[in-house]
């Protein structure tokens, strides 16, 4: 696994984030709901698996594109925040 970046949520995508995730990581980032309490944005951390984006939010929500080259959101169960 190759280490990317990271960035906040909500704000543009670094340049390597690959543009085929960038539709999907702006619907998860619009389903985000603000708690009131001034608490920080999640952030996303960018990686490389077998050559392919996966972005993962601190919540647990993985947005990657699959082997056919489409682009699938998922949920991580094991997530820390969930």
């Amino acid at each position: 696994m190759q280490l990317g970046t990271r960035w906040t949520a909500r704000e543009q995508p670094p340049k390597a984030v690959p543009e085929a995730l960038h539709a999907q990581i702006a619907a998860v980032e619009a389903a985000l709901t603000p708690d009131g309490l001034s608490a920080p944005a999640p952030r996303w951390t960018l990686t490389f698996l077998e050559g392919r984006p996966v972005a993962e939010l601190d919540t647990g929500v993985i947005v990657t594109q699959d082997a056919a080259g489409e682009v699938v959101v998922r949920y991580d169960d094991d997530a820390e925040f969930a």
